[in-house]
């Protein structure tokens, strides 16, 4: 499926954004020390190197949907804070997860790895890379909230609900990945703070609060998170089936680090006593045909094809709740558009 509209008409201004802000520090910064270059360098091959700026786009169909001008430079200054948040997540998720790629290429920890390694620097090669990594992402933290200082209270209040969220979903789903066997509800609350509200829900409220329509929040709600669990589902279907050139990351990478999903959940509660032994090899050190095991295991159980009908159901719920909200005919139009790409269907 190609990337909507919904989507490219906001990524312009906001990489446009993005890149001046990185160019402006760049500069600051090197005359200050050379060195200090490098973690500009970490920023912009991450920033830059991709994603859906999703984020960026439901902060801006929720600002030009609740009446605001699309040529404001304040939602291009909201959706460039949204993706250096994002940054910040990115760099610490990886390190986290020892995740060897990010969209395609080495992760930023791996990175340092390799050049600690091939510099004979003292010390140990993983504790550096990944201090690297986790700094980088402090400073994106900072230079978003930074683009912010002059934002609405009402949107400001967002974005600290936002930024708390998201950390207290990936505290439970680092919690769940040791500890194993978490329930689906525990699962679904991750999502919610994870995805949901973090991906969706937060920026659509905070664009329309920026255009001044903090009535539209309820609203908001209704269609993003249901879209928000959609929207993950399918991305554990992808973690758990997707290839690598899709993906950017192995093949099965969530079954080998045990991503407490719905779809584990699910699967575990539906499984015959065989099927559950091949799922509890999940979190191990699988072989590509361990990997191929433990999906029969998943479609076999039927988890995958409820998941799938789940995903129908969200996704048709986010649609009835965009034509029951009072947005503008384009906004709509384009959140509909992104709904159906985001969850997966092409129809």
């Amino acid at each position: 499926m190609s990337t909507p509209d919904a989507l490219l008409i906001p990524a312009a201004a906001v990489d446009q954004r993005l890149e001046a802000v990185l160019a402006d520090h760049r500069a600051e910064w090197t005359a200050i020390d050379p060195l200090l270059g490098e973690i500009i360098d970490r920023l912009d091959t991450l920033v830059m190197s991709g994603g859906k700026r999703v984020r960026p786009a439901m902060a801006y169909w929720g600002f030009v949907g609740a009446g605001g001008d699309p040529n404001d430079p304040a939602i291009a200054n909201l959706g460039a804070a949204l993706e250096l948040l994002q940054a910040f997540a990115l760099f610490h998720d990886d390190v986290m997860d020892d995740s060897p790629t990010r969209r395609g290429i080495p992760t930023a920890h791996t990175s340092e790895i390799v050049r600690h390694r091939d510099g004979g620097w003292s010390g140990e090669g993983r504790r550096y890379g990944e201090a690297v990594a986790i700094l980088a992402g402090d400073v994106s933290l900072v230079l978003a909230d930074v683009l912010l200082t002059d934002t609405p209270a009402s949107v400001r209040t967002l974005w600290d609900q936002l930024r708390i969220e998201v950390n207290l979903g990936q505290f439970l789903d680092v919690a769940g990945t040791v500890r194993g066997a978490v329930s689906e509800a525990t699962s679904n609350r991750i999502i919610d703070y994870k995805t949901a509200r973090y991906t969706i829900v937060r920026p659509l409220q905070m664009g329309a609060a920026l255009a001044g329509r903090d009535d539209l929040t309820p609203a908001l709600e209704a269609i993003g998170r249901p879209l928000g669990l959609a929207f993950q589902l399918q991305d554990d279907l992808l973690g758990a089936f997707g290839e690598p050139e899709v993906t950017g990351k192995p093949v099965g990478d969530d079954l080998r680090e045990a991503k407490p999903t719905p779809l584990l959940a699910r699967a575990r509660s539906l499984a015959s006593p065989d099927q559950q032994a091949i799922l509890d090899l999940v979190g191990g050190e699988l072989n590509d045909q361990q990997v191929r095991h433990v999906q029969n295991a998943l479609v076999e159980t039927g988890a995958v094809s409820e998941m799938e009908a789940e995903v129908h159901s969200l996704t048709s719920e986010t649609l009835e709740q965009i034509l029951a909200t009072p947005l503008s005919a384009d906004a709509s139009d384009h959140l509909t558009q992104l709904a159906v790409y985001l969850a997966g269907r092409s129809h």
